[in-house]
């Protein structure tokens, strides 16, 4: 089992491989497998890589996010560019319909309203604008309208489970009621667990994932 000096260690080393971030500028504190991430960086981006890098690491049990954004006035935006950018990047992409989504920007924080078929576009409309300069955080308020029933949407999951490289399909058990999905069982690491939720996202009509599973600590034996 690792220890919280290790896994501080392990972050640290995670943060300075991603070479789009300074890890200088990110604190990482480790308490019973917890990572708080703290300091400063200049885009939203960056802020949602460091989350991602720490959650790669073996050991880490959940993040608290503590990173603040301080965009430099180089890099300053209006509400109203941010907007417009915004509308631009919503119209290019391909797997949205721009008209059925609904911006409002103040301050550099983005709320985004309406209402889609599929997880995927309502995450991929967040992920269209969170690279765009002077967007500080995105709030997705976009519904996903349901299409399927219960039944083929459990299906649907336990398949995309069996399909992963990346997870044991035969330790997670879903549970589909409505169009919430509950996840239970037993993973490896935080990435598996966050791996199975977005494998669960990923169905049709799904509006809800509840992820209950929880991370096996390995054993390790040690010679005297």
């Amino acid at each position: 089992m690792k220890s919280d000096l290790q896994i501080q260690r392990d972050v640290m080393d995670e943060l300075k491989w991603e070479p789009y971030l300074n890890a200088s500028q990110i604190g990482v504190a480790v308490n019973n497998g917890i990572v708080t991430l703290s300091g400063q960086v200049d885009s939203y981006s960056k802020k949602l890589s460091a989350e991602k890098a720490a959650k790669r690491v073996s050991g880490v049990k959940a993040i608290a996010e503590d990173i603040q954004i301080g965009v430099s006035p180089a890099f300053r935006k209006t509400d109203t560019e941010i907007a417009e950018a915004i509308l631009s990047a919503l119209k290019w992409h391909s797997a949205l319909q721009e008209e059925k989504i609904k911006i409002k920007v103040e301050d550099g924080i983005v709320k985004l309203e309406g209402e889609v078929e599929w997880e995927y576009q309502r995450n991929n409309a967040k992920v269209a604008i969170e690279n765009l300069t002077g967007v500080r955080s995105v709030i997705n308020l976009i519904t996903v309208k349901a299409k399927i029933s219960p039944t083929d949407i459990q299906q649907k999951i336990s398949a995309a489970f069996h399909r992963s490289a990346t997870i044991d399909a035969e330790k997670i058990q879903s549970e589909v009621v409505g169009n919430k999905v509950t996840l239970r069982g037993k993973v490896r690491s935080f990435a598996e667990k966050e791996d199975a939720e977005n494998a669960a996202w990923a169905a049709p009509g799904i509006t809800s994932v509840e992820n209950k599973l929880q991370i096996e600590v390995p054993e390790y034996a040690f010679e005297e």
